[in-house]
């Protein structure tokens, strides 16, 4: 075999020396088919450059407009209970400036960042959402996700685009959820490159804010754990209102609240009752407790052996005979299970007392003893209480 190939490699020699084949001549390729030869694009001219980072641009824009929330979450004040320091100072910030302008000349300007701080479930974001309702303001909701990025230098861009968009919206209010998650202390082993220079970005485009008069945008922070925050983050923060625990008179609110027109058969005493027994509970706590005591009369129509009929007022306004779930023992009892009820025939019992002893008895508080000390002696050096 290699004697072959020898032997043609002589011939041709031979042929290519006498004549009888023409010579090679040099090729000329493109840049474009040298691309689909090789698979490797020469250096683009800068026309090209121009169009490629705009195009990242607007990628960048197009992924940030999903965190603006453009129907109104329609939570108004009177929806929060209590944290009557907390909503003064987001009126001060959001809605008095609008109404009256005059007020706020000169050196007195409204505050530009806001931190709100506490346990989890005391109602931070539910407080932010009621600063948007109330402000009709482009509300831009963002979370670490929206602005971390695996490649080099996106993260940065991202947050530039972000503050970009919220001065383009104004006015505007930038809520960031779990502030500390993207702007943790720097420094800390482990820290990488791009964390820290997700924070410079953030640095700077806070101190465009608040440096500021005329971006009306408010940028709000939320966090369960204020003193992860790198320090230059803090300061930046002017205010920083920590949302506590409820008191008795707000647990008295947020069970109303959640109740909403669940018909429910509690006295004065027993919704004062519940109030004095969920201390300790936070706001989502006292959402999920009210939740199981309301389903406790479902519970009962899956139990129930027998059913009597009950006259109600049916949705169309008639009164209607209805089943609805009892003992064996009542004297109007009538041994049925529940999948032998017409369906627009059942309706539930009302909510009593022993439904909500009975959810209390499953209840325990989401947030520890430690955790809350931290956060009153955190607020003692850098914050303020919102519930004043």
């Amino acid at each position: 075999r290699l004697e072959e190939v020898l032997e043609r490699s002589v011939s041709m020699k031979k042929k290519l020396d006498s004549g009888v084949l023409p010579p090679v001549q040099p090729m000329t390729v493109s840049p474009g088919a040298a691309h689909a030869a090789t698979g490797v694009l020469p250096p683009p001219p800068a026309a090209q450059e121009d169009d490629q980072e705009d195009k990242e641009h607007a990628r960048m824009r197009k992924g940030l407009e999903s965190a603006i929330v453009h129907e109104k979450p329609n939570i108004k004040w009177d929806d929060v209970a209590g944290l009557k320091a907390a909503k003064d100072a987001l009126q001060e910030t959001v809605l008095l400036p609008k109404k009256f302008p005059q007020l706020f000349t000169g050196k007195r300007e409204p505050w530009k960042a806001i931190l709100l701080y506490g346990p989890p479930g005391t109602g931070k974001t539910h407080l932010a959402r009621a600063c948007a309702t109330e402000a009709d303001a482009t509300f831009f909701s963002i979370s670490s996700s929206d602005l971390v990025s695996k490649w080099m230098g996106e993260s940065e861009r991202l947050v530039r685009n972000l503050f970009e968009m919220a001065r383009e919206n104004k006015p505007s209010i930038v809520f960031i959820d779990e502030v500390d998650s993207l702007c943790g202390a720097r420094g800390e082993s482990g820290e990488s490159d791009a964390a820290r220079r997700i924070k410079t970005e953030f640095l700077a485009q806070m101190d465009g804010v608040t440096k500021t008069s005329s971006d009306d945008v408010l940028i709000l922070g939320a966090t369960n754990t204020p003193w992860d925050l790198d320090t230059a983050i803090r300061r930046r923060f002017e205010k920083r209102i920590y949302i506590p625990l409820p008191d008795a008179e707000s647990r008295l609110r947020m069970l109303d609240i959640n109740l909403g027109d669940t018909v429910c058969a509690l006295t004065e005493v027993d919704r004062e009752s519940i109030a004095e027994r969920t201390d300790g509970l936070s706001a989502a706590d006292i959402g999920i407790l009210v939740r199981d005591a309301i389903f406790e009369p479902v519970r009962k129509c899956t139990r129930a052996r027998a059913f009597h009929r009950v006259a109600r007022v049916g949705d169309d306004g008639v009164i209607r005979q209805f089943w609805m779930p009892c003992s064996p023992g009542h004297p109007e009892a009538v041994e049925m299970m529940l999948k032998e009820v017409q369906g627009h025939e059942l309706i539930p019992p009302d909510v009593i007392m022993q439904d909500f002893e009975s959810a209390l008895d499953k209840t325990r508080a989401s947030v520890g003893p430690e955790d809350l000390t931290r956060h009153i002696e955190w607020t003692q050096v850098y914050g303020m209480d919102g519930s004043a």
